[in-house]
């Protein structure tokens, strides 16, 4: 069993991965390349979105690989297997979470998460951020695009949680 990322640790790898700008894109390519069938399987998920969804859910998807990597030890590639799991784990909890729009962030976060702290940044970016910053006229997805990324990338950290060891 993994244990739980700290919040303040989680919150420090997001923030460098952004801060990196175009760097970071070197970064997730190598990412992509070592957990492929993870990767993989979310680009098949993101194909019916449209482009910008689908490169936002992608990038985040690195900066939770990301995460894990900076967090050290050993992190196993993703097999079917693996996210097979993964959704068969979240998936009693997503009638729980939805509909998507108000009250989804609050639903989601009283749903049990492997990395709980990881779950709600990833919450923050897609449904909090612009609204912290006054600019609810700037967010790129509307909250259903935005809800069906955070399930994808719930089912991707519940996979690579089972991959990852301290």
């Amino acid at each position: 069993m993994s244990s739980i990322i700290p919040r303040d640790i989680v919150h420090q790898h997001s923030e460098a991965c952004a801060d990196m700008g175009e760097q970071f894109q070197a970064i997730a390519m190598r990412l992509g390349k070592q957990q492929k069938r993870l990767m993989k399987y979310l680009e098949e998920q993101f194909s019916s979105f449209d482009p910008l969804a689908g490169q936002i859910a992608m990038y985040m998807a690195s900066v939770c690989i990301r995460v894990f990597e900076q967090t050290g030890s050993d992190l196993r590639k993703v097999t079917t297997q693996d996210i097979r799991d993964a959704e068969a784990k979240i998936k009693p909890s997503i009638s729980k979470i939805l509909p998507a729009g108000d009250g989804f962030s609050t639903r989601a976060k009283e749903q049990e998460r492997g990395q709980p702290h990881l779950m709600d940044e990833v919450l923050w970016a897609l449904f909090d951020r612009a609204e912290e910053e006054g600019k609810e006229d700037e967010m790129p997805l509307n909250p259903k695009q935005s809800a069906q990324i955070y399930i994808m990338l719930w089912v991707a950290v519940e996979a690579l949680n089972g991959r990852w060891r301290e």
